[in-house]
């Protein structure tokens, strides 16, 4: 995430989207009321109502919009904001819905009502973080292509040709074409460019690659189904879960660590948990972090009690609290458990 221009004294942030990372945490920074302006596609009319020649045009205009809903497309790679118009140029009616597609290299402009501390913090992480970096492979018995994911899509590094037998000879790589995958995967993991590895293959040949992989080399990697083998097959890997997992993994390590620490916390009284008690906590300046999961948080939303959880939120800040939001998937299921919402205590119960 690239921090184009700060103007807190207008609870404006003007940033610019990197990479799939960025898309995470702005879905958990876009709220209900935000307004987001920026460059955008719109459909145009052209000629009055009763002009039988009316023509309707795509658009590139600066517009800006209320937000009613945001959400992470099926494929993890667009953030979808929806809204209500609020500017922009003459021909485009106020009032109307549209929609930005926050996307890798999308810079736009967000105006909070307030920014919390714990929000401006994400922000600034994510412009201080390395990108992931991400090895895919697809192969199957005969062929390997690798490639780096890059923003919203992949760079080609390579590909090698396997030597098979024919049929009637069971299939079987007179030079071991899974030694061959590993090694190239070696190659490109000592590089010190790769941290994770995606290895997608039509049916049981990423089983079998595991096979022969080092163990260093299979801590880092997922397993994915892609329907054929080729350069195009890329672009099926890009939509799979398994790149979600695999961002979802590096983003849940730390809060797994946060779930231990609190966890901890609760066995000695020094921790609460469910809204009323911790609202309770909160307002007695007794919470040191507060803990809230990223579902308690979209159910408020929805709920209509989003309100009284921001209070809260900053409520927790002005007395020095910090706030976490849990949005990995083991972290948030732990969390869930205990009602959503939870926070560690400056003194025992």
């Amino acid at each position: 995430m690239k921090i184009i221009k700060k103007d807190l004294k207008k609870q404006e942030l003007t940033l610019k989207i990197e990479n799939l990372d960025d898309i995470w945490t702005l879905n958990q920074i876009v709220e209900v009321g935000d307004t987001i302006k920026g460059k955008t596609e719109r459909k145009i009319k052209i000629g009055s109502s009763d002009d039988r020649n009316i023509k309707v045009v795509r658009k590139h205009v600066f517009l800006s919009i209320k937000v009613e809903k945001a959400e992470i497309s099926t494929d993890s790679k667009i953030l979808k904001v929806l809204g209500i118009i609020t500017g922009g140029p003459d021909d485009v009616p106020r009032g109307e819905h549209h929609s930005f597609n926050l996307e890798a290299n999308s810079v736009f402009t967000i105006i909070k009502n307030k920014w919390l501390n714990f929000q401006i913090e994400k922000i600034v992480e994510a412009s201080k973080a390395a990108p992931l970096k991400i090895l895919m492979t697809v192969f199957d018995r005969e062929e390997a292509y690798f490639a780096k994911l890059k923003g919203q899509g992949y760079e080609m590094l390579g590909k090698i040709i396997g030597d098979v037998q024919k049929k009637e000879e069971k299939h079987v790589s007179k030079d071991n074409f899974y030694k061959e995958i590993s090694k190239k995967i070696e190659e490109y993991e000592k590089s010190g460019d790769i941290n994770n590895i995606i290895l997608g293959s039509p049916g049981f040949w990423k089983e079998n690659l595991m096979k022969v992989l080092p163990d260093e080399i299979k801590k880092k990697s997922v397993l994915a189904t892609v329907s054929y083998v080729s350069e195009r097959a890329m672009s099926e890997l890009l939509k799979r879960d398994e790149l979600q997992k695999v961002l979802e993994k590096n983003m849940g390590s730390q809060e797994i660590k946060l779930m231990d620490k609190l966890l901890q916390n609760i066995s000695k009284d020094t921790a609460c948990y469910g809204f009323k008690e911790t609202k309770e906590k909160v307002e007695a300046g007794a919470v040191s972090e507060l803990l809230v999961s990223y579902s308690f948080l979209q159910q408020a939303k929805e709920k209509n009690n989003y309100e009284e959880l921001e209070k809260l939120m900053i409520a927790c800040e002005q007395m020095d609290g910090k706030i976490h939001i849990i949005s990995s998937e083991e972290a948030k299921k732990s969390l869930d458990s205990l009602s959503g919402i939870a926070g560690i205590l400056r003194w025992k119960a």
